[in-house]
This record gives C-alpha cells, sequence and structure tokens, in this order.
C-alpha cells in the first residue's frame, strides 16, 4: 500500500495515511479516461439548438401560382426549402446529447484519475478542514498554507459539516469544493492538484474497492 503524509490546515505533517492500491494505486486506464470524459462532456451540451421545418415557417398557405401554362416549375408554397425565408431540410431540434457508459468502465476511470494524481504527486490528505466561520480571508490562509496551485480541488468527506467550507471556498478563483460522493473524472483530471480529506479517503476507499 502506498502511503502519504497527512498534513493539517497549517500545512504541517501530523501523520501518514495509507491508501488502497485497488483505488489509489492502480495503472490508469487512459481508455477508460477518454470515454468517461466524452460522455461528460457530451452531457453539458444543452441541446436547445432549434430550426423551424416548412410546416412551421410562418406564412405560405397560398400557392404562389398557377399550377400550368407559367412555364415555370410547379410550387405549391414560398416557405417550401428553396425558398428564401422556408424552411430547413432536417434542421438541428432541441435534443439531449447525454449517454451512459458502463458501470464498471465509470468505476475504472474514477479510480485512474485518482491514481494518475498519486503518480504525478498532485494529491494531498489533509487530516480535517473546518472553517469556524464563512471568511474567504481565513480560506485563503489554508490555501496558502498548503501551496495549493491554481485549479485546486478539495474533497471532503459526506458525513462532515462542510457548510463553513463551502462558503469560505466558493469566491476564490481556481478552488473548487465536493463531496467524496460526488467526485467525477472531468473535476479530477481537470484540477492541478486534490486535496482529500482523512474521512473523504475512507469514503472513496469504500464506495469504490
Amino acid at each position: 500500500m502506498a502511503a502519504l503524509d497527512v498534513i493539517n490546515q497549517a500545512g504541517e505533517v501530523v501523520g501518514t495515511i495509507e491508501l488502497n492500491d485497488e483505488v489509489f494505486g492502480i495503472e490508469p486506464n487512459q481508455q477508460a479516461l477518454y470515454d468517461a470524459l466524452i460522455m461528460q462532456q457530451a452531457s453539458r451540451r444543452q441541446g436547445t439548438a432549434s430550426t423551424k421545418g416548412r410546416s412551421e415557417v410562418r406564412g405560405g398557405g397560398r400557392k404562389p401560382y398557377r399550377q400550368k401554362g407559367t412555364g415555370r416549375a410547379r410550387q405549391g408554397s414560398i416557405r417550401a426549402p428553396q425558398y428564401r425565408g422556408g424552411g430547413t431540410v432536417f434542421g438541428a431540434t432541441p435534443r439531449s446529447y447525454g449517454y451512459k457508459i458502463n458501470k464498471k468502465v465509470r468505476r475504472l476511470a474514477l479510480k485512474s484519475a485518482l491514481s494518475e494524481k498519486v503518480l504525478e504527486q498532485a494529491m494531498s490528505v489533509m487530516d480535517k478542514l473546518e472553517m469556524a466561520a464563512p471568511k474567504t480571508k481565513d480560506f485563503v490562509a489554508v490555501i496558502d498554507a498548503i501551496q495549493a496551485p491554481c485549479k485546486t480541488l478539495f474533497i471532503l468527506a459526506e458525513a462532515d459539516d462542510n457548510t463553513n467550507a463551502y462558503l469560505s471556498a466558493r469566491n476564490i478563483p481556481g478552488v473548487s469544493m465536493m463531496t467524496s460522493k460526488a467526485i467525477n473524472v472531468y473535476d479530477l483530471v481537470n484540477a492541478n492538484k486534490i486535496v482529500v480529506t482523512s474521512a473523504a479517503v475512507k469514503e472513496i476507499e469504500e464506495a469504490l474497492a
């Protein structure tokens, strides 16, 4: 089992923690990571693009000219696709781009993302993250103490009271925060560093091991 130092909010080492190799020590599967990232990005698309077909465009109820005798091609409506202002053929309509991948692939992608952070030494374990009051200034002091880079993701335990910490961090650019149950591949890969509390590590291992 790999072991990491456990730090406190002042950046001091207060102990060590052994990580489960089944979750934090596998060889990252790049294909699973790719599949999970594409799935997440597709699910985030709004899918609100909309066009009107010839039956939806206003006007065009009257036949523009008689059927025969004009020498021109027969026409039934000025809202046909070949007319300016006419309907669109096979145009975009509101739709969902979301889809699902297999549960095993999703779990493998999460393990791969976590293991990659450990390999890159981009993961820190904190004993706990508690804020007495929702103050951004106090949270900035914590970030400076642990030398967290831009785009740091804090992962807290589901059972902890995270309200003050969340309120303190939400206005800081590049800092994001979520609970262990909300972790996903996109946010893990997108972060330059992840800071996980000891309790959150246990919850992640219980969920993925």
